[in-house]
C-alpha cells in the first residue's frame, strides 16, 4: 500500500486556483527553457521515500478541507544556498478531486496512510461543481 503526504495549499482559494497556478508555473518553466515539471519545495525531507513513491500522492488541504491530490513522481532532497536541507516534491500536473474531508491547520506536511486517504470523487458526485457550492451542498447533507 502506498503512503501519501498531506499538505496545506497555502494561498489557494479553490481547486481551480491550484490548477491555474500549475498551468502558469509549467508555462513559465517552459519559457525559461527549464524542464516542464511541477515541483513543490518543502523544508522537511520525508524519510519514507520508497513507500511514498510506490503510488503515493500529495493530498492538498484547501480552505480547511482535504480537497484534491496529485500523484508524486519523485522526491529530490537538496541543500539550498543557505545550507538548509530541503526537498523538491515532483508532482504529476493532473489534479484529482477527492471526497472532501475537514482538516485543521498544521505546519509542514503529514504522512497519510492509504487506509485513511479520501477516495477520488466520481463525476456524478459533485466534482464539476464550483468548490464553494459543493461545500455548501455538502454542509446541507445534499452531497
Amino acid at each position: 500500500m502506498p503512503l501519501h503526504l498531506l499538505k496545506l495549499c497555502v494561498g489557494a482559494e479553490s481547486i481551480k486556483d491550484l490548477e491555474d497556478w500549475i498551468v502558469e508555473t509549467l508555462a513559465a518553466r517552459d519559457a525559461q527553457g527549464r524542464p516542464a515539471e511541477q515541483t513543490h519545495t518543502t523544508r522537511m525531507v520525508p524519510t519514507r521515500i520508497d513507500e511514498i513513491l510506490d503510488g503515493g500522492s500529495l493530498y492538498w488541504v484547501i480552505k480547511g478541507e482535504v480537497a484534491c491530490r496529485q500523484r508524486l513522481a519523485a522526491i529530490r532532497p537538496f541543500v539550498d544556498s543557505e545550507g538548509i536541507r530541503r526537498c523538491h516534491l515532483v508532482l504529476e500536473p493532473k489534479v484529482h478531486r477527492v471526497e472532501p474531508r475537514p482538516s485543521r491547520p498544521f505546519q509542514g506536511w503529514r504522512y497519510l496512510a492509504a487506509k485513511d486517504a479520501p477516495g477520488d470523487l466520481a463525476g456524478e458526485r459533485g466534482s464539476t461543481l464550483p468548490d464553494e457550492l459543493r461545500r455548501e451542498l455538502r454542509s446541507l447533507g445534499l452531497l
